[in-house]
């Protein structure tokens, strides 16, 4: 199956914390004097339309120079040293370590004769990955805590040749979108051949047992945090063969050059599907057959004006999963040999569809205001039944073989920790696999989904979620996080993070914003390009909606957000400074003016547009870029940006700048701060100790800029 899932990483960064503090005010805040580190300007200035624009801080866009490293050092310097005189911090710190450290697992997979599965023992860095024979006896297969000795290089692939005799992993090092591909021998472990290099946003896709497909970029000169990638290759790798060898598939001309380009085999081995794109939306596609000694690859859609994506195949049947004439997506299919009559198998339906395989079935799974509802189907789109889920929130489906009887999908909500559940595909009847062991007794906590009008008169969901019996009183430290953009939804999740923070009398927010996907493409597209600000007036109108009604005040609010919701929170933190009192801007692309010329960034232009296209184009996004709208004498939020210094898909030059310009200009007395990850990332991949770290820094940052000068107690672990 080959989905274009690109390219733009929402970091899920739910945040938590401890107990409301009995008193009724907030507690007068002991003002930290904080003396910044020294933050040059160079005179740059860029012309645009005939605007000068300033851009003083540009030096800190080279990561590789000195003077950056020791800006970092400094910034780092000073907000540990803010930090540790926190009181409750190393609370904040054990209690987070206690309650992640249970045992976590993934739903299973089959492959060859094995059934395969994740497991993490509770404060592992990275899962391992474990195997299963048909006898029940388990053994560990790969571990990626032995990849490197502070786990930082984490396990990115997997992926199996067809009889499952072979399998090639992919592992990201610091956190990295670049990648290296090992290809080993199932049984021994052996590892077969030298590593193959500069991957990049790729898949792993096998053709038979002989080789596989995979995506790479040429090696940029100079930092691979900085350096454009533009052309996107897909390479064909033999087995025992040098990756100088490898077979160039696609890219390599002038008129197949494309951003992204992604490559895989049907389950049946006989179809190469080609999926091309030139931004995160709208992709082209291919199709070659493989039998055919000759066979050629044919061009089935062009023109990047919608998305399809072949999920499954039956013969020559191809069935793809498409929004074309359909914003909420429908499932069509086409013969190979006739590739351009399409006909309908499921059709559109008020809900946004997406599909997933498995035992000869689809199971059509339905965003109903960002909840799931699951419905299988015959092959012909003839409903067989509705799953019953087993309560509101987030079914997870595991895409299946078409021999194999049971489909596996994971549940969870705001409250409810994952649970695997095990579906008989014939019978439909449904069985817990595995419960999750988390320490949390979720009877205790409430999700209540609301809708709030919008500037525009836009209803706009949000599940807010608390623990019961909350008071309605204005003085419950709440936290609304947000994302709105790249067609991407945010569906209710279980989130350790979360759970300490509720556990605690916190209150978690999620509003479903424009430029998400919760209601398909015109939802999407109504919070991009010069829709962007409808994004803002949704989470701004969702944090009035909290105050309004009582959940919580100005004195109690913080925003996050991270990598495109980084973008919301220094946006929304800009143009309504009063709103919160926290701001925590995570991995944002903040500066507007240039996020288009770093690595893949010129691939998010469909959601934004760029400085260039036009001059209202830039007009608007000078409008609203967070680096350029930090305004002399304006007493902004405390504000605690989080970034990491191998982070390649949002560089952390946007988080540089914005700092800086935050510590130049604001003129009251709260605080702003910047922690430097090293040797990590945009966020995947991150190990457990690390985010157990960063967790715990944000969430004292935030009680303590809160004016919680103290927590009541640890509370006991519940039961």
């Amino acid at each position: 199956m080959i989905r274009l899932s690109i390219i733009f990483l929402g970091v899920s960064l739910m945040a938590g914390c401890s107990e409301t503090p009995e008193t009724a005010e907030p507690q007068k805040l002991e003002i930290q004097t904080v003396a910044y580190p020294e933050t040059h300007k160079n005179h740059i200035v860029d012309t645009y339309f005939e605007t000068d624009v300033a851009d003083p801080y540009r030096w800190l866009e080279d990561d590789r120079s000195d003077e950056t490293a020791a800006w970092v050092s400094a910034q780092n310097e000073v907000t540990f040293d803010y930090l540790k005189e926190i009181s409750y911090r190393e609370s904040l710190q054990d209690r987070l370590e206690s309650m992640w450290n249970y045992e976590k697992e993934t739903a299973p997979f089959r492959e060859g004769d094995y059934l395969y599965f994740y497991r993490n023992n509770g404060l592992q860095n990275q899962y391992v990955v474990y195997r299963q024979s048909d006898d029940g006896t388990e053994e560990v297969f790969l571990d990626p805590n032995g990849f490197s000795e502070d786990g930082t290089t984490s396990l990115a692939d997997l992926s199996f040749s067809k009889d499952g005799s072979l399998a090639a992993f992919a592992i990201s090092e610091g956190g990295s979108d670049w990648r290296k591909i090992v290809v080993i021998d199932v049984e021994s472990g052996e590892v077969l051949e030298p590593e193959l290099v500069d991957v990049k946003f790729s898949g792993i896709s096998w053709y038979g047992n002989e080789g596989f497909y995979y995506s790479r970029y040429e090696k940029p000169e100079g930092s691979e945090l900085s350096a454009k990638v533009d052309q996107h290759l897909l390479y064909y790798h033999r087995v025992g063969t040098p990756q100088a060898d490898d077979q160039l598939v696609f890219g390599g001309a002038e008129e197949e050059k494309r951003r992204y380009v992604f490559g895989g085999v049907t389950e049946d081995d006989r179809y190469l599907i080609v999926v091309g794109a030139q931004s995160t939306s709208g992709n082209d596609l291919f199709i070659r057959d493989l039998s055919l000694a000759d066979g050629e690859l044919v061009q089935v859609v062009s023109g990047f004006e919608s998305d399809v994506n072949v999920i499954d195949s039956e013969g020559s049947t191809l069935y793809a999963i498409t929004n074309k004439n359909a914003p909420n997506q429908r499932l069509v299919k086409f013969d190979a040999r006739s590739p351009t009559d399409w006909e309908e198998v499921i059709p559109e339906r008020p809900e946004v569809l997406s599909v997933t395989t498995g035992g000869g079935y689809f199971f059509a799974h339905y965003m109903v205001d960002a909840t799931s509802k699951v419905i299988q189907f015959e092959r012909s789109g003839k409903e067989v039944r509705r799953l019953a889920l087993p309560d509101v929130g987030t079914a997870d489906l595991m895409n299946t073989k078409s021999n194999e009887a049971t489909l596996y999908y994971t549940f969870t909500n705001y409250r409810l920790p994952s649970t695997i559940y095990a579906v008989d595909m014939v019978t439909g009847v449904s069985k817990v696999h595995r419960t999750s062991q988390a320490n949390f007794a979720s009877d205790q906590y409430e999700s209540k989904q609301v809708f709030y009008t919008s500037k525009d008169g836009t209803q706009v969901p949000m599940i807010i979620s608390y623990k019961k019996g909350l008071e309605l009183n204005g003085k419950n430290p709440t936290i609304l996080y947000g994302y709105g953009g790249f067609n991407i939804s945010l569906t209710p999740q279980f989130s350790i993070v979360n759970a300490v923070w509720m556990q605690a009398g916190g209150v978690y927010a999620v509003p479903n914003l424009r430029g998400g996907g919760e209601y398909g493409k015109q939802w999407h597209l109504a919070g991009t390009l010069m829709n962007k600000q409808n994004v803002f007036d949704d989470f701004i109108a969702a944090g009035e909606y909290l105050i309004r009604e009582g959940y919580t005040s100005s004195d109690y609010l913080a925003v996050r957000g991270g990598s495109n919701g980084g973008l919301l929170v220094g946006a929304v933190m800009t143009q309504r400074p009063d709103l919160m009192k926290v701001a925590l801007p995570a991995v944002g692309v903040l500066d507007m003016l240039r996020y288009h010329t770093f690595t893949a960034g010129a691939g998010w232009a469909y959601d934004y547009g760029t400085a260039e296209q036009s001059e209202e184009m830039f007009e608007y996004l000078f409008g609203y870029s967070p680096v350029h709208n930090v305004k002399d004498g304006v007493s902004y939020p405390a504000t605690l940006i989080t970034t990491a210094d191998h982070d390649d898909r949002v560089v952390p030059a946007h988080s540089f700048k914005f700092a800086a310009e935050l510590q130049a200009k604001t003129a009251g007395p709260a605080p702003t701060l910047i922690r430097i990850d090293t040797k990590a990332g945009h966020g995947a991949g991150t190990p457990v100790s690390m985010l157990i770290e960063q967790y715990s820094d944000v969430l004292s940052f935030t009680l303590h800029n809160m004016g919680i000068e103290q927590l009541p107690q640890v509370l006991p672990v519940e039961s």
